[in-house]
Formats: structure tokens, C-alpha cells, sequence
């Protein structure tokens, strides 16, 4: 698995670079929605909204903020996840990787686990399923957390 080709891209450069390569225009407000997406990984347009609104750096709509976030989701810079109560949010790691899903707290986990991934598409390889052709797939263990909130 190649990840370092799907991580989302750190720096200003590559990522000006990849939404170039994609045929994106780089504009305030998609730097300042990447600049959220980097630090929570995991997160609904209203999380990211909620966090641009309060940095006060770029004026933005909830709107614009779904939009780009579906453009990047499109163009193949963020992948989307789903929880099991419906819950939508955007992965800066658009990568195929592993998902913990805290139901408790309603969060998503990355988890390095290539050996189960490997294993489920050499499983995948050998097994047909009439009428379908597989396009891919996703693994999401849900789980909830064991350890007490930190006061």
C-alpha cells in the first residue's frame, strides 16, 4: 500500500501543488479549511466551520465550507467516513487504512493495521459474489473506549 501518495499533503506547497495537479484554484478558504482538516483528521463541515469561524482569519460560509470539503472528497485529497448513527465527517487520510469508531464519543481513530487489510483483500481476491463486481472496501471496527475521561 502506498500510503504516502493519499496522505493529505502537510506544507502550503504541496498542497497548492495538489489542488493544482486536481485543477483546484488555491484560496483563502481552502487553505484555512486544510489548516483545520490537519489538525482534527477526522471532522464534519460544522466542526470545521465552527473552527475557522473562531481563528477569525477568512471569512466563510457553512456552505462553502461543505463545498470544498466535497470538492477535495472528489478530487481524492480527503476521503469520507461514516459512523454507524448516520454520522458523516471527511478524513484528511484518504489512503485505505483502518478505523476505530468510538461510539461513546463519536469519533473516528486511524489504526495502522496492513496485515488485516492485506488479509481481507486476499480474501476479497478469491471470493465472487453473484451479481456484483467489488469496487473496493472499507474496515470500521466499532468499539467504544475503556479508559476514563481525563479531568
Amino acid at each position: 500500500m502506498n500510503r504516502s501518495s493519499k496522505r493529505a499533503p502537510a506544507d502550503l506547497e504541496a498542497f497548492s501543488k495538489a489542488l493544482r495537479s486536481r485543477g483546484l484554484k488555491i484560496t483563502p478558504q481552502r487553505l484555512a479549511v486544510h489548516g483545520v482538516m490537519m489538525e482534527l483528521v477526522h471532522a464534519g463541515a460544522d466542526e470545521v466551520f465552527a473552527a475557522i469561524k473562531e481563528r477569525g482569519e477568512v471569512q466563510i460560509t457553512r456552505a462553502t465550507v461543505f463545498n470544498i470539503l466535497e470538492d477535495m472528497t472528489a478530487k481524492g485529497i480527503y476521503a469520507r467516513r461514516y459512523g454507524p448513527e448516520g454520522r458523516m465527517c471527511f478524513d484528511v487520510n484518504a489512503f485505505r487504512h483502518v478505523h476505530l469508531y468510538d461510539t461513546r464519543n463519536s469519533q473516528f481513530i486511524d489504526v495502522e493495521a496492513d496485515e488485516l487489510l492485506h488479509s481481507v483483500e486476499t480474501g476479497l481476491k478469491r471470493r465472487r459474489f453473484k451479481g456484483y463486481s467489488i469496487d473496493g472496501f472499507d474496515i470500521q471496527i466499532i468499539c467504544h473506549s475503556t479508559r476514563k475521561k481525563q479531568a
